[in-house]
């Protein structure tokens, strides 16, 4: 959990907490695991925690370390840069009796590649991993350089029944482990390699594609006026899990994460506002009908 500072102003971040706000509104029962400092910001991020309605039970204060800070830098399509500031408090994340009892109780665990840039946090997520064989353990990876290692990427494969990434994130990880082929073939290889139940890819405006138990399903993307992409693969992240955990059909997943990740391409920030009663009613986005989805195994 952690400050963006967009040239518009700050907003409560990260990647972790952007999927656990979007799971939130979609009705998932979810409890954050961060560490703030003790400070202002980190203040301020349990209070607007606490504003959201949900729990700072598993956020740890850190009486050293500062709250994470991030400067984004935006590009004229609304693509980021990251300056991520270290060492901050979530690089300390410590396994607590609350946190183990948490996750041993867990259906999902959702945990990403950048919060292990550093070994006190690699090692707590990797222990709650192994609290239970039956939770669903999903990787976001997030390659943002220079906090990429393949070995932490790997072992982290290693551990995930599900795996999101981008494009540009499995064309690198492909190229380390020498897989070759399509887009579809890649995928298949990578969840094979390293047991993956399901393997999601998201690719701009050209949607999305997912290796779910061996069929493999495509799926359009939605037009928007893209003000930034801070966020949006999170949103994508947090409509695919719960789709998923519901046991949906595949082209439904990737049409409902798709729309959600689009929405939030258009607003500012990672975790804008909506309702989400109905998914056609999600505000301001813009109805043109995707591609149909391809399916085949």
């Amino acid at each position: 959990m952690l400050w963006d500072a967009l040239p518009e102003g700050l907003y409560l971040g990260g990647a972790p907490f952007n999927v656990a706000c979007h799971l939130h509104a979609l009705g998932e029962e979810v409890a954050m695991v961060s560490r703030v400092g003790e400070d202002r910001l980190g203040r301020e991020a349990l209070r607007r925690l606490k504003a959201r309605g949900m729990t700072t039970a598993l956020v740890q204060v850190d009486a050293d370390l500062e709250t994470g800070f991030v400067k984004v830098a935006l590009d004229d399509s609304g693509g980021a840069e990251y300056v991520i500031v270290q060492p901050v408090a979530w690089d300390a994340l410590t396994l607590t009796g609350a946190l183990s009892e948490r996750a041993s109780e867990a259906a999902a665990l959702v945990f990403g590649t950048l919060a292990q840039r550093r070994e006190r946090t690699r090692r707590t997520v990797r222990a709650l991993c192994d609290m239970r064989d039956d939770t669903v353990k999903v990787l976001d990876v997030n390659l943002r350089p220079p906090y990429g290692q393949r070995s932490v990427i790997e072992a982290s494969l290693d551990l995930a029944d599900v795996a999101k990434l981008n494009e540009q994130e499995l064309f690198k990880i492909s190229g380390w482990l020498d897989l070759s082929g399509d887009l579809r073939g890649t995928v298949a290889a990578l969840a094979r390699r390293f047991g993956c139940r399901a393997v999601c890819v998201t690719r701009g405006a050209e949607g999305s594609a997912l290796w779910r138990d061996g069929e493999w399903t495509r799926r359009g993307s939605y037009s928007v006026s893209v003000q930034d992409t801070v966020g949006a693969g999170d949103a994508f992240l947090a409509a695919l899990l719960a789709g998923l955990l519901d046991g949906q059909a595949s082209d439904v997943v990737l049409a409902r994460a798709n729309r959600l990740g689009a929405y939030v391409a258009s607003r500012a920030g990672g975790t804008p506002a909506y309702d989400i009663g109905r998914w056609s009613d999600i505000p301001q986005l813009a109805l043109d009908t995707p591609e149909p989805a391809e399916a085949a195994r």
